[in-house]
């Protein structure tokens, strides 16, 4: 809890805050940049970066944090801190990094807001920054204890051991430890990042959900190649799709993320929109296993029958299940590749029974009709769960 003092600054300063968080975003990245070079070589994601994705997510994230200190003072956004902490714990960030991000972000506040940026409102926001940063770096603590790795020790070597062209612009790379140890445990639903080295010598990270249920030896990762579409292709999809093959080696990181089954016994709703498959195909393949027997129902949505990866597979873990639906829509049909639905996905035709628990992966888009219209056939918010690849924009753009 920020004390009362800090509390009354920070309530009074955070209409101000708020209205530059973006220019002092924009600042912090270019000071931490121009004194740490290797930190946009090696770590941040440049394509983040040049589209403004990721300041937009920071400046999101610290006023959705202030705000919820001054408003809601006996709670704390565990959601937004566990979604953050998962990610760095897959980049291997440690505690040291946090001195170094206070130092620029103070620096780029103090440039932006000038003489309102007194003692007290330093004092106040610096109380905000260590409360969040701590509180994220206890839970990535906790993460790392449960991976059994040193804080930031996450990285190991893989070989690529087959890979699969599911689509034109899709691939699946089965990997295995290239020590021969036992691959790590998994949930279904959590990622790794992905680290590879490019032309210019960078090494750029990603992160890629794992797209099969653990308790197999391999790991699959499914990847998309990231067509840029007015700004630059996606560096490491790229890389991945026009170099790597059987037998070489990738860096993997241990898997996070927290779009994990929270109650196997409700019945589930896994609804997906493109690339974002890749965690239900997990899921569905571990629930098939486990014979799982609450009804569940699987939504899709492309660009066409060709463009959905492992649709075959989609299908087939579905009807696995005792009690399960897919119902698949696609904007384009086409001859030969009948659809449930055509154009957008809507659920309005859907019975959603109650106590339905519902995972959401795919573009943000996609995510918000879908989760409105869940709430609208009475799923609690608290009941629907998303996964977003790339910077978190859903807070940003409340």
């Amino acid at each position: 809890m920020l004390s009362e003092p800090s509390t009354a600054t920070v309530r009074a300063t955070l209409p101000a805050v708020g209205a530059a968080i973006a220019d002092i975003a924009d600042l912090f990245y270019r000071k931490l940049f121009d004194a740490h070079p290797e930190l946009l070589r090696d770590l941040f994601n440049r394509g983040n970066q040049a589209s403004g994705a990721q300041r937009q997510a920071l400046a999101g994230s610290i006023a959705a944090f202030a705000t919820q200190l001054v408003e809601h003072p006996d709670t704390r956004p565990d959601v937004m801190l566990g979604r953050i902490a998962h990610k760095h714990a897959s980049l291997g960030i440690t505690a040291a990094q946090y001195d170094v991000v206070h130092t620029h972000l103070f620096a780029a506040i103090a440039e932006v807001l000038g003489d309102a940026v007194t003692p007290e409102v330093a004092a106040a926001w610096d109380e905000v920054y260590w409360l969040m940063a701590n509180a994220l770096m206890a839970i990535e603590e906790r993460l790392y204890a449960q991976q059994g790795v040193l804080a930031g020790d996450v990285w190991r070597d893989w070989e690529v051991v087959s890979r699969i062209e599911e689509t034109q612009d899709v691939a699946t790379f089965r990997l295995r430890p290239a020590d021969g140890s036992p691959a790590p445990g998994f949930h279904p639903g959590q990622y790794v990042s992905v680290q590879s080295e490019l032309p210019d010598g960078a090494r750029q990270i990603r992160q890629y959900s794992l797209s099969s249920a653990p308790g197999s030896p391999l790991r699959s990762i499914t990847v998309k190649r990231v067509h840029g579409g007015g700004v630059p292709d996606g560096e490491v999809s790229g890389q991945l799709h026009d170099r790597v093959r059987a037998g070489d080696r990738l860096r993997v990181s241990a898997p996070y993320g927290d779009l994990v089954l929270k109650s196997a016994d409700a019945p589930l709703l896994l609804a997906s929109a493109g690339i974002g498959c890749t965690p239900m195909l997990s899921m569905l393949e571990h629930l098939a296993n486990d014979d799982h027997r609450t009804p569940v129902t699987v939504v899709h949505g492309d660009r066409s029958p060709d463009d959905h990866a492992m649709r075959t597979d989609h299908a087939l873990l579905t009807g696995k299940l005792r009690d399960a639906a897919a119902h698949f829509w696609y904007e384009n049909p086409e001859p030969g590749h009948p659809a449930n639905r055509t154009g957008l996905v809507d659920l309005t035709g859907l019975v959603v029974p109650s106590g339905t628990h519902a995972y959401l992966c795919g573009p943000l888009p996609f995510m918000r009709s879908v989760r409105t219209q869940l709430l609208a056939k009475g799923v609690p918010a608290a009941d629907i769960h998303y996964e977003v690849f790339g910077p978190d924009l859903w807070l940003a753009q409340d």
